[in-house]
């Protein structure tokens, strides 16, 4: 399929699809949604990993675009570089993007990785790397792989916890995300910060 650039931008979502995986792979997959792209393999082992490298080339393009010229100031702008992260994780991971004093992204470090139901976190260990990293301000996010957004009491009571344990070497917590498939939930939007 030859396509100019300007018409792949009108194309719908089973032609792009079509274009990577082909035309039955992708009438069979796309039902309505591309949220299956962003779920564990269902597709057979080429078009898996066309799919796969096609997320991970989107995924590297929003932190190259992160690190150049974006300040991280507003929930929006750092939710679809968190979906692709966490997309397809069967177990719980907790994440850290360090940010400088003008919250530019420094570094995204998965600091913790549980199993599907928790994962455990060490205040301590974030300092340390807020530290090396020389980091002005942090964004939490950790991802729910059973589909729910809404926080845990256990999740509020950390975040509190790593909040005044950052703030005494000056570092800020910007918010916290919790990232259960193209679902997230803001700790900030929700006034949790």
């Amino acid at each position: 399929m030859t396509c100019h650039v300007a018409h792949i931008a009108g194309l719908p979502n089973v032609d792009l699809l079509a274009m990577l995986i082909g035309t039955s792979e992708s009438q069979r997959l796309y039902q309505g949604s591309l949220q299956p792209l962003f779920a564990p393999p269902k597709l057979g082992h080429g078009q898996n990993e066309i799919c796969a490298a096609a997320r991970e080339l989107i995924r590297r393009w929003l932190d190259e675009e992160l690190h150049r010229e974006c300040n991280l100031t507003t929930p929006e702008s750092v939710r679809d570089y968190l979906r692709l992260f966490f997309a397809g994780q069967e177990h719980e991971s907790f994440v850290v993007l360090f940010l400088d004093a003008q919250n530019r992204l420094i570094a995204t470090n998965e600091m913790f990785r549980g199993t599907l139901t928790q994962t455990s976190v060490y205040p301590r260990e974030i300092v340390k790397e807020a530290l090396r990293h020389n980091a002005g301000a942090v964004i939490f996010s950790h991802n729910h792989p059973s589909g729910v957004t809404e926080p845990s009491r256990a999740d509020e009571m950390l975040t509190t916890s790593l909040k005044q344990a950052l703030a005494l070497v000056d570092v800020r917590v910007l918010d916290h995300f919790i990232v259960a498939g193209a679902t997230t939930l803001s700790f900030a939007e929700r006034g949790l910060i």
